[in-house]
């Protein structure tokens, strides 16, 4: 009801009125814009004015006779407006009250007739020269039952409940002119505002009150409906709920749209769809006690909300059986085989189990057809598998492909960096905020009760004060429990026996003992060379030629490239590294055939790597170009796969002892202690003098020093080094060996033969010493893996130093090397601070 512009003093009289030469008298009025209302004849209204023009043509008016002219603003938002931007019928109003503030002037006004604007001046205020438009008043009984329409609908209005003035609705019932009557009836306050600036132009008092009918059946049946609303309201609240009126008032409005729309309502569509989720019968009473109780509490109480959540958790997630299963052998196996090269083991496994879950539900369906009871058959179990190996070898997406193989969803639950048992078991519905954990979280959205779970980086589960989810999980991984398995937010059994879980993991010594013995650990090591090249043939090529908007008739690269790729240009046990390479040549092509039209096919060989990937990275054999005293060559296992190592030894003259470098664990410190006791016994039956070690240091190193390093495996390579630089005998360079030791000489087994025999191959080894108790690992190598390496079982160290050291005696001219001080390096003492004991 205001017009917000700023105030000013300065009044300006209205001027006489004259008529022009054969027309209507014209009229010259102070003139009041108005943004969003709309004045009509014999209407009361209070207005506000704020701009400095506004002010002065009121401060005018009232100086005059207090007639001011109302005019509508065609755009609101306009301030300072010219003859094109008003409306050109307007109301003349007589100024009943004036008072002038700070922020602009109030006014009591009252419409009095119609009249056209024909200009329109601005200067320290709006003045109007404006036209009468005479109101004929027409009679007859059509008028006279328009009249009366006018009247009952506008009485029904009122009694409604709508927000009339009492003195207008008594004027509307007393006033007999039919234009009265429309002016008085069209200023409805629920009326729109452009619906009354269509009243204010309209001349014709006929179409005035017809187009009021149907405005005011709409806001009759409107302020029904509003006082409908109302009543349902007051039946269902009382006096010390009046804070939920607006919400009681949301919900009633609900009902009346959905009634409208022919649904049902949401307590009862929430009640078909428990029912209808096949929950067994005792989660089904639990359901049913939860939603009654939502229906008994009032909509203004939180725990609806808490209470509807936890109702709709329990409808989507699925109960029922998935259904009759689909166990194609052969199909299963195309898809493996198309989605990954090689891992004959895993493929192996999964369609073992295919195969044994396929009689089991062929007998399960001869026994139903022969009308025996089935029910008391044991179930199959699901097996809970385990993928181990470095990153890059195919462990995440080879559950994609089982998925696929097996015709199920797949969920992926990752798991590392969790520290909160809460995670996997979920929160109590006691707490704001609390859902379900991520193991229902991922069966809601898969959707299925026998989908597929991948629960990625087991092995990466934390702990702290808010418990272990390791400990959650023996639960979920145990076929023997999960069949109930109790979420604390659900409260309720779940079955999830017919999962197939999946999980991976990098390495298995940080997965807790019990958790480990849950689960059918299957390990996936590195690729050798010619399996890498197989990936990068059938897998990766053709993927980066997609991405890349590329066909095999537009480039080619040859397979001594993908093999420098392979040998140069990457350096792990995986196939990432490949793929990412592969797509750096493959984002060099298109350029290429953009900018030479001409050019139809790019041919990329070796030498072309150098011009798109620059220099090689790696070198393709690692090991030393010859024979070295004090050199041997080591192999171990992390994360990544297996990789070579160098131990190297020094001898110093001065006072015993034993520095060690390059971030050697506590189990490594332990081993080269163990190595030294054993050649300060055992070394004169090689060739180490008698008193060698009373007036020597031994320094070990072992690059690369920011790597940390540890493990038990590198003890016949450390006591090769001391051996070789104590007896000034070469090491073989084409060998490398792993194995641990014990101070009676024995070599033991050690884990991970797989992986060092692939980085043994990778670098070039020849020979490769192995304990004895290994050779049952060679079971599952591959023949490719052995081409070209002559791989040697020993049980003792005297084996290992008769097969690793050349007879050939090197003499050093000077032991001390040069600018090399034990001062600087942290020293190891053997047995505590005391200086090393004379050999025995």
């Amino acid at each position: 009801m205001s017009e917000d512009v700023d105030s000013t003093d300065g009044v300006t009289e209205s001027r006489p009125a004259r008529r022009r030469p054969g027309g209507p008298e014209i009229e010259t009025l102070p003139l009041v814009p108005l943004r969003d209302n709309v004045v009509l004849p014999h209407q009361l209204a209070p207005l506000g004015a704020g701009r400095e023009r506004s002010v002065n043509s009121l401060e005018a008016a009232v100086a005059a006779e207090g007639k001011v002219v109302l005019a509508v603003q065609r755009q609101s938002e306009l301030d300072d407006v010219e003859l094109g931007d008003v409306y050109p019928v307007a109301t003349v109003a007589q100024i009943g009250a004036f008072r002038r503030g700070a922020a602009g002037a109030q006014v009591l006004v009252e419409g009095q007739r119609r009249v056209r604007i024909v200009e329109l001046e601005q200067g320290e205020q709006w003045i109007a020269k404006v036209v009468a438009m005479p109101e004929v008043e027409p009679h007859g009984t059509e008028i006279e039952a328009l009249v009366g329409s006018v009247r009952q609908l506008f009485g029904e209005y009122v009694a409604a409940g709508a927000a009339v003035a009492p003195e207008l609705a008594v004027a509307v019932a007393r006033a007999k002119e039919p234009g009265k009557v429309a002016d008085l009836a069209g200023s409805a306050p629920d009326l729109d505002s452009q619906d009354r600036i269509a009243l204010l132009q309209e001349d014709d008092v006929e179409r005035r009150l017809r187009g009021l009918i149907p405005l005011l059946a709409r806001q009759m049946e409107v302020a029904q409906l509003r006082s409908k609303i109302q009543q349902d309201v007051a039946q269902t609240i009382n006096q010390g709920q009046r804070e939920a009126i607006l919400r009681e008032q949301l919900k009633v409005i609900r009902k009346e749209l959905a009634e409208l729309g022919g649904e049902s309502g949401t307590e009862e569509d929430l009640k078909e769809r428990i029912e209808a989720a096949g929950m067994p019968e005792p989660v089904l009473k639990r359901a049913l006690k939860e939603l009654d109780r939502m229906e008994s509490t009032p909509s203004a109480s939180p725990e609806v909300g808490m209470l509807r959540n936890y109702l709709d958790w329990l409808a989507d997630l699925p109960w029922d059986d998935a259904g009759p299963e689909r166990v194609d052998i052969q199909e299963a196996a195309r898809i493996l085989d198309e989605d990954h090269y090689g891992l004959p083991k895993v493929k192996e496994r999964i369609l073992e189990w295919m195969a044994v879950r396929k009689r089991v539900l062929e007998r399960r369906a001869a026994k139903q057809d022969g009308g025996e009871d089935v029910s008391r058959m044991a179930p199959l179990q699901t097996p809970i598998l385990c993928f181990v190996g470095p990153p890059g070898v195919g462990k995440t997406s080879l559950g994609r492909s089982i998925a696929r193989a097996l015709d199920r969803k797949l969920v992926r639950v990752s798991l590392g960096g969790i520290r909160d048992e809460a995670e996997i078991r979920g929160h109590r519905r006691t707490y704001i905020g609390a859902l379900p954990g991520r193991v229902i979280q991922a069966m809601k959205q898969a959707g299925s009760r026998n989908a597929v779970m991948m629960l990625d980086e087991i092995d990466k589960v934390g702990l702290d004060f808010r418990g272990d989810p390791s400990a959650a999980l023996l639960e979920v991984l145990d076929p023997e429990q999960n069949r109930e398995f109790s979420d604390h937010y659900l409260e309720v059994p779940y079955d999830l026996s017919q999962v197939l879980f999946i999980t991976t993991a990098n390495v298995i010594d940080t997965i807790s003992a019990p958790l480990r013995d849950r689960m059918e650990i299957i390990r996936m090591t590195g690729y050798t060379e010619e399996e890498k090249l197989g990936i990068a043939k059938e897998h990766l090529l053709a993927r980066q030629l997609e991405q890349h908007a590329l066909s095999t008739e537009e480039v080619a690269i040859s397979d001594e490239a993908l093999r420098t790729l392979i040998r140069n240009y990457t350096r792990e046990a995986g196939v990432r590294g490949l793929d990412r390479q592969i797509a750096q040549v493959m984002r060099k092509v298109p350029r290429q055939l953009v900018e030479n039209p001409e050019l139809t096919k790019v041919e990329i060989g070796p030498e072309q790597l150098i011009e798109y990937l620059g220099p090689a990275r790696f070198d393709s054999v690692e090991t030393e170009p010859e024979d070295r005293v004090g050199l041997a060559t080591g192999v171990v296992v992390s994360e990544v796969g297996g990789d070579l190592v160098t131990v190297e030894a020094l001898a110093i003259e001065g006072r015993p002892e034993l520095q060690l470098t390059g971030q050697i664990g506590d189990v490594m410190q332990e081993s080269a202690r163990a190595a030294l006791s054993w050649v300060r016994v055992h070394g004169a039956e090689h060739g180490v003098p008698a008193a060698f070690f009373e007036d020597h240091a031994v320094h070990i190193h072992v690059p690369a020093g920011a790597i940390p390093k540890d493990g038990p495996s590198a003890g016949v390579t450390l006591t090769t080094a001391l051996v070789s630089v104590a007896s000034d005998r070469p090491v073989r360079h084409d060998l490398a060996m792993t194995g641990e030791v014990t101070l009676r000489g024995r070599v033991l087994p050690i884990g991970g033969v797989k992986d060092k025999l692939l980085a043994a191959h990778r670098a070039g080894i020849r020979t490769f010493l192995l304990p004895e108790r290994n050779r049952r690992d060679l079971h599952e190598i591959d023949d490719s893996l052995l081409d070209g390496m002559e791989v040697v079982f020993v049980r003792s160290l005297s084996e290992v130093l008769e097969r690793a050291l050349t007879d050939k005696v090197q003499k050093l001219p000077e032991r001390r090397p040069l600018g090399f001080g034990s001062r600087l390096l942290e020293t190891v003492p053997l047995v505590g601070p005391q200086p090393m004991p004379p050999p025995a």
